[in-house]
């Protein structure tokens, strides 16, 4: 006769309570070193600023000033165009330096080895000088005219400036273009659409994804440039804060300002950036990344959740 024994212990009994894990956070000391070293740096420019002999009230009283509001006006206007010329070219460019043809591809190389290997300064200068060697504009029956006449300086500031960047937009839409599969264009060509359709219908929205990011960058950086526009006497936001300083004395506060303005129109771009980016990114991802007032309302609403729970359970 055998006798069986339980040593697991009776059945009724509860199984043993799991200990509990005491979790140590990590200490992280380098993050508050390093803090403490960024708030430090930062009171000494704050500091070093404070001793100087700064006229701040002038920025406030001249920030809506006439002369300030029509540059910036000017500025915005002259991105905008040089741009826009910048991208159409750009893109034509790009497919010309990826067409078979040698001759439209040597053209495009030839296009963008030159301006892209010249400075933007040297290139408004040349603009807006060449009336020193040609008088006259002779196009035939198209357009005869004075240079001087011809030549304003909006137009040496769109060709300086919207002909340079397109040799940098043709790079970033060759780069897009060449990230779309060549899968997409043969089944394209096997389905009967032409080149051009292809190009329109199928490749250029996926390459959108690529493209965006840095025309966005672009165009603030474009935006920037455009304080390089006084050598061509353009009225642009910078040569109407000079203008001010002239009048008023107070030079070193008028380019506080101007960098003040420079710092809203720049970060408006990027907010348009943004959702240009979130816009294209519809195809690309499951989930698009939530906009500012989405997450502004995602935490009011989590902490009103987190407050609510704490009364219910107090």
């Amino acid at each position: 006769m055998t006798v069986e024994i339980d040593k697991a212990g009776p059945k009724d009994a509860p199984p043993p309570a799991p200990e509990n894990i005491k979790a140590i956070p990590v200490r992280h000391y380098g993050r508050w070193v390093t803090a403490v070293v960024i708030i430090g740096v930062l009171a000494s420019i704050v500091y070093a600023f404070s001793q100087g002999d700064v006229n701040w009230g002038a920025i406030p009283d001249y920030f809506f000033d006439d002369r300030i509001l029509k540059g910036a006006g000017m500025t915005v206007w002259i991105t905008i165009a040089s741009m826009v010329l910048g991208v159409v070219l750009g893109i034509l460019l790009a497919v010309m330096r990826l067409s078979k043809n040698p001759v439209s591809a040597a053209i495009a190389w030839g296009y963008i080895w030159f301006f892209r290997g010249t400075p933007v300064y040297v290139q408004l200068l040349v603009w807006f000088n060449l009336g020193l060697i040609f008088h006259y504009i002779n196009l035939g029956p198209i357009y005869q005219d004075e240079w001087s006449d011809f030549m304003t300086p909006f137009l040496a500031a769109l060709l300086g400036l919207g002909l340079n960047e397109a040799a940098y937009m043709a790079e970033i839409c060759r780069a897009g273009l060449l990230a779309v599969d060549e899968g997409q264009t043969e089944a394209a060509h096997a389905l009967g659409m032409s080149h051009a359709k292809t190009l329109r219908r199928i490749v250029l929205p996926q390459a959108m994804r690529v493209i965006v990011p840095p025309t966005g960058n672009e165009f603030i950086n474009m935006l920037k440039t455009t304080s390089l526009l006084a050598v061509v006497q353009y009225g642009e936001l910078l040569r109407g804060a000079q203008d001010i300083a002239q009048d008023s004395g107070s030079t070193t506060e008028m380019l506080f300002l101007a960098a003040l303005w420079y710092l809203i129109l720049t970060s408006v771009l990027s907010v348009g950036q943004y959702y240009l980016e979130r816009y294209y990114a519809r195809g690309s991802s499951r989930h698009l990344p939530m906009t500012p007032l989405q997450r502004i309302r995602a935490n009011l609403f989590s902490f009103s959740n987190r407050s609510a729970g704490g009364v219910g359970t107090s």
